[in-house]
């Protein structure tokens, strides 16, 4: 299955994302490890220095050997092998624990060797305040005679409440993987909506066609006979059904252009297409289609080629001038010129309409969007006829513009000028 540009976009993202979050869950641990490896250095310090002053308090020499013993991650055991009392011990413990800024609750306990028993010393709370104490915490330790042991219940808390931002940088990371999964299901999702549009509107639109060619061609046949000549209100009858036959074809082409042009099978052939003889071949079938009295100038510095598709170049055309007709006075005057600027060349279309409204001007080449005037309903229409124009002006990498002046409405559509060139 050939992957498309978007999925490989959305892959790409994925694995970006899963990868800053990857990171990130490995800074996060290496940062536990950290602050656990801090806080277990501080209490061993502390712990030595308490096993030191215990030794100078008895006036005797410290022996060479390790008397600390880390059990778990809150429990030490410290083999004083000499004797020692309570109070001194816990005077000891908070004075170095406060010495190296460990600000955590503990309890402790001091083996009694007469009792072979674990006596419960005191808890001893960080912030003052009464807490639990369990005694059955404490277990014996049958290769020691002379020992404490130091407990620390709140020091796993302590060591996921230091790395609070870390958590914090996590959970955003999360949250961002999980919205851009969410928001892929929802691209997908549209885009699969979209093409069954698109799918069901080529259906419907070549379905309509068939049928409607046999009208046209029963229409035609029909005209020329006599009984129908001879006839006016059957010749008249049958001219509206030419017409709104006519009408409903340039519809269903209309509807198919913009389906394709949405589904990337436009392949434009560029030629040299002669833009005044373009203009004056628009102007002859709109003053056949339209009943307004039209008048349309084309300046003499259109008499220029133009390197674009011609069919479509024809549709673009023809798509701003019938609308300037159609939305236009009773007397629409449309002027055409081309204007040489810098690197571009400006191809203007000006009238004497009455514009359209500011608010409305981002939106005019939505599909589907149409400005809300009086005259709106009587004029048939989609809305996809400047949808199509700008399309079109995309594919051939041109820029169009729109703007009210002081006269009418103003198109410019900005061609290159390796784009044109004079006879």
């Amino acid at each position: 299955m050939r992957l498309s540009k978007l999925n490989i976009v959305i892959g790409f993202g994925l694995l970006a994302i899963i990868g800053v979050i990857i990171m990130q869950l490995f800074l996060l641990r290496q940062a536990y490890q950290f602050e656990k490896n801090e806080i277990d250095n501080k209490i061993h310090f502390a712990l030595q220095d308490v096993v030191e002053k215990i030794y100078e308090g008895n006036n005797t020499s410290l022996p060479i050997s390790n008397q600390i013993k880390k059990i778990t991650d809150n429990y030490y055991i410290v083999n004083v092998d000499d004797v020692f009392e309570n109070k001194i011990l816990e005077h000891y413990l908070m004075v170095e624990f406060n010495k190296v800024k460990l600000d955590q609750d503990f309890e402790y306990a001091i083996y009694n060797c007469g009792t072979d028993e674990m006596v419960y010393g005191n808890y001893i709370s960080s912030k003052g305040e009464a807490k639990d104490k369990c005694e059955d915490c404490f277990t014996k330790n049958s290769d020691l005679i002379y020992y404490f042991a130091v407990r620390f219940p709140n020091i796993n808390k302590t060591y996921f409440s230091n790395l609070k931002q870390y958590w914090i940088y996590t959970a955003v990371l999360f949250l961002v993987l999980i919205i851009y999964v969410y928001s892929v299901f929802l691209l997908l999702q549209q885009k699969h909506y979209s093409e069954l549009q698109t799918d069901f509107i080529n259906n419907m639109t070549h379905e309509f066609k068939t049928p409607l060619s046999s009208i046209l061609i029963a229409s035609n046949y029909a005209q020329n006979q006599k009984e129908i000549q001879q006839n006016p209100k059957l010749s008249k009858y049958l001219q509206i059904i030419t017409k709104q036959s006519n009408k409903l074809n340039q519809h269903i082409e209309q509807i198919l252009s913009i389906a394709r042009t949405n589904s990337h099978q436009i392949q434009l052939q560029k030629t040299q297409v002669n833009f005044y003889k373009t203009l004056e071949l628009i102007k002859e079938n709109i003053v056949l289609k339209q009943s307004k009295n039209i008048s349309l100038k084309i300046a003499s510095n259109c008499n220029v080629y133009i390197n674009a598709d011609e069919f479509h170049f024809y549709n673009i055309l023809y798509n701003l001038i019938d609308n300037a007709v159609k939305y236009g006075t009773k007397n629409p005057v449309i002027s055409v010129s081309v204007i040489e600027k810098q690197a571009s060349f400006f191809l203007v279309f000006t009238d004497n309409g009455p514009g359209i409204p500011e608010k409305d001007l981002p939106f005019i080449f939505d599909k589907f969007y149409r400005v809300k005037r009086k005259d709106s309903e009587e004029i048939e229409g989609f809305g996809i006829g400047l949808a199509y124009v700008k399309k079109i002006c995309d594919l051939h990498h041109w820029k169009i513009t729109v703007k009210n002046t002081a006269t009418g409405l103003q198109t410019e559509i900005i061609v290159p000028k390796k784009d044109i060139y004079y006879e």
